[in-house]
C-alpha cells in the first residue's frame, strides 16, 4: 500500500479552499509518479484550524456533514482513501475527530480523541472520546490515535496488540515540542514493530509556530519519508515483510507479557 502525509499550511483558509489544495497536491503527485496513492493523512483539525477560538464551534460539523461530502467525492475522483481532521459536532457535544474516508467514499471509521492536550484550550471545547479505532482496509489493519494520543506507550502497544500494522496520527504539534516528533514517535513504531504515520501542520496559526516534521516511520524505528518544515506531501510503501522482520528481530511484542510488572 502505497500511503502520504500532507503537511498542509493552511490557516486561514475555508474548509472548500483547503480541500482545494490537498486535492492539488494528490493529483501533481499521481501525474508525476507511476505508483498511484491509497492513503492520504491530514492533520488534527485539518478541516477547521486547530488554534481558532470559537471559529471550532463556528466551523464544526457532523461526521457526515459538507466537508465528509466534499471529502468522499474526491476519494471518488482520486481513488484514494482519505483520513483528515475536523471538529466534530454531535448533539450538545464538540469532538476532536479524525475521519477515515474510503476511495469509494465511504465513511469507515470516525476516531473521538480520548485525551485533551494538557493545559490547551482543547479541555475548554472538546468533549473526549471513549473508544479505540481499529480497522481493516485493503488487508491492512489500520489504527487512529490523535496527537497526545501517541505519546503514551500504552496507546500504541495496545494497537499492535489489536492487530495494528499501521497507526496513524494526525497531529498539531508546535515547535516547542519537537522531542515528541523526534525522539516518541519512532520509538512508538519501533518498540512495537509497526508502522506509524505523523502527520503535522507547517507554518503559523494565531501565533502557534507548528513544528512541521511530519514523517512515516518503519516497523524498525526508521524514518522513511520526512517533511521538513514546509507545506509538502511525502509518501511510503507499506511493506508488511519489513515488520515481520522487525517483530522477529526484536520480538517485543511476543516477550512483553512475560514480565511481571
Amino acid at each position: 500500500m502505497k500511503i502520504a502525509i500532507f503537511q498542509s499550511a493552511c490557516a486561514g483558509l475555508s474548509s472548500a479552499e483547503k480541500i482545494d489544495r490537498l486535492s492539488r497536491y494528490i493529483v501533481e503527485y499521481n501525474e508525476i509518479e507511476r505508483d498511484p496513492l491509497d492513503l492520504v493523512i491530514c492533520p488534527e483539525l485539518f478541516i477547521t484550524g486547530y488554534n481558532v477560538g470559537e471559529e471550532l464551534n463556528k466551523n464544526a460539523e457532523p461526521a457526515q456533514g459538507a466537508s465528509f461530502t466534499a471529502i468522499a467525492r474526491l476519494c471518488q475522483q482520486l481513488n484514494t482513501a482519505i483520513v483528515y481532521g475536523y471538529a466534530e459536532v454531535s448533539g450538545d457535544e464538540l469532538h476532536n475527530s479524525a475521519a477515515f474516508v474510503s476511495k469509494d467514499g465511504d465513511l469507515v471509521a470516525n476516531h473521538r480523541k480520548q485525551l485533551n492536550s494538557p493545559g490547551s484550550f482543547e479541555e475548554k471545547y472538546f468533549t473526549p472520546g471513549d473508544k479505540v479505532t481499529n480497522l481493516e482496509y485493503h488487508g491492512l489493519k489500520i489504527a487512529i490515535l490523535i496527537c497526545y494520543e501517541v505519546e503514551f506507550p500504552e496507546s500504541a502497544r495496545n494497537a499492535a496488540i489489536n492487530g495494528a500494522q499501521l497507526i496513524v496520527v494526525p497531529t498539531a504539534l508546535v515547535s516547542k515540542w519537537d522531542v515528541v516528533a523526534s525522539k516518541i514517535v519512532p520509538t512508538r513504531a519501533f518498540e512495537n514493530g509497526v508502522w506509524l504515520a505523523y502527520a503535522n501542520h507547517a507554518g503559523e496559526e494565531n501565533g502557534f509556530e507548528y513544528l512541521g516534521g511530519s514523517k512515516i516511520v518503519g516497523p524498525d524505528g526508521a524514518i522513511i519519508a520526512y517533511a521538513g518544515m514546509q507545506e509538502k506531501l511525502i509518501s511510503a510503501s507499506i511493506n508488511i515483510d519489513e515488520m515481520t522482520k522487525a517483530r522477529s528481530r526484536l520480538p517485543y511484542l511476543r516477550d512483553f507479557s512475560k514480565l511481571n510488572v
